[in-house]
């Protein structure tokens, strides 16, 4: 199967597909689809709101041919379709597969004998198989392996790092017969610079990617109980953690809050379908458990300071830096620092947040929470930082007794309290 006269549509232009439709487009011809009418639009004005592109580089991909569209007559004449969609979780912490399920059935309405359906969202070992291309077939009514084809190329997409970017990461590659496994990680060793890793089958490359932020997610569990530990201890985490990592195969983690759409959700995934199988992933688990627990763990130790020192907590300003999930990123999904404004609303706090990188409207709308434009520190009792954004740098808050400073980050020259 010849991949050069291959029509490519990337379904889902976020932080995953649109950086891919750009590397896909310098090689072939590429399409990228979105129901976000909007997205689509600001995307042909030359405008990435992810900040994953620059200018140039889309207006570079405009040239090369790419195209952006929400209509489904645009890409029906494609021959691979590269599925980027979220894969969230819903309140109670399960899989919620309806944007797989719906992108499945849009890719449905326009499949074709010989197509290649290929997902890159983050999943749980058997989805694309047992979830996604019934869909396929129930709507196309071709038949899988036959008619159509799968394959499953998990991303890797590292938001807000402009050196590690798509085609400098190694790239996991699977396809639904041995034929086409191999068709897929050519497609995909075109445009890769730092080369694939061919997978025996889809179940072990979804497992492989699910497990990548399981395995972090763990790690960063134990650094943030440690850093509990040393706490009560009165001893600097920072220092143990950079004594211990003198030591050549130590992993050099820091404790923080673990939110956005990956190393916060993805364990999920896992769990959910081993918990189905009947067994109690209890590490994972308890490592979720302990990670959550930080947002409320700052708030309480930033009141109780607050009232050792004597300050009024009702109706006292609070002033929280950053509220993006990670530095210098606009990524505001599944942000943990939203746990820390509700616990200290709860105690009767008047929060106050400022992000130079988040998108006002979003927070907005994801969470009901306005950001300021600026800000006094002399009006606030406590000053949390939470995000480690490189504008706040250069801060150099006083330590005094009419206020309390948290450095969750450990950012700051000075601080009451670090995590």
């Amino acid at each position: 199967m010849n991949i050069h006269n291959k029509k490519i549509c990337i379904v889902g232009l976020g932080y995953v597909g649109l950086p891919l439709a750009h590397a896909f487009s310098s090689k072939y011809q590429t399409i990228g689809f979105d129901i976000n009418e909007k997205r689509i639009q600001e995307l042909n004005q030359g405008f990435d709101r992810t900040e994953e592109l620059d200018v140039s580089q889309v207006k570079q991909a405009i040239e090369n041919g790419m195209k952006f569209s929400t209509n489904l007559d645009d890409i029906k004449d494609c021959n691979i379709y590269i599925v980027t969609v979220p894969t969230p979780i819903d309140k109670n912490n399960k899989p919620d597969l309806t944007p797989l399920i719906k992108s499945s059935q849009t890719v449905g309405k326009v499949l074709k004998k010989d197509d290649i359906v290929i997902y890159e969202s983050t999943v749980y070992p058997g989805v694309t198989e047992e979830v996604c291309v019934p869909q396929l077939e129930d709507v196309s009514g071709l038949k899988f392996n036959t008619d159509f084809f799968a394959g499953y190329s998990p991303e890797r997409i590292n938001p807000g790092d402009k050196e590690h970017t798509v085609t400098k990461i190694l790239k996991v590659t699977a396809g639904s017969t041995p034929q086409i496994a191999n068709v897929v990680d050519e497609l995909y060793s075109s445009i890769i610079t730092a080369g694939t890793h061919k997978c025996s089958s889809i179940k072990v490359a979804e497992a492989s990617k699910v497990i990548e932020n399981t395995q972090r997610d763990v790690n960063i569990a134990l650094v943030n109980e440690l850093a509990l530990i040393f706490n009560t201890m009165n001893i600097n985490t920072n220092e143990v953690i950079e004594a211990a990592a003198t030591k050549w195969n130590f992993i050099k983690l820091k404790p923080g809050l673990v939110g956005g759409h990956c190393i916060g959700v993805d364990p999920y995934y896992l769990t959910y379908k081993a918990e189905e199988l009947g067994y109690k992933p209890n590490l994972i688990l308890g490592a979720r458990q302990i990670n959550n627990g930080m947002s409320k763990y700052v708030a309480e130790k930033t009141i109780k300071l607050m009232i050792k020192k004597g300050l009024p907590i009702k109706d006292s300003k609070v002033l929280i830096l950053g509220i993006t999930f990670k530095e210098n990123c606009p990524d505001v999904r599944n942000t943990k620092v939203v746990d820390i404004v509700a616990e200290m609303s709860e105690y009767g706090c008047n929060v106050d947040i400022y992000d130079p990188w988040a998108d006002k409207d979003e927070v907005k709308y994801e969470y009901n929470l306005d950001l300021v434009d600026d800000y006094n520190l002399d009006e606030y009792k406590a000053v949390i930082l939470a995000v480690s954004h490189d504008e706040f740098r250069e801060l150099n808050i006083e330590l005094n007794d009419s206020r309390v400073i948290y450095d969750i980050k450990s950012l700051l020259p000075n601080a009451d309290l670090r995590l």
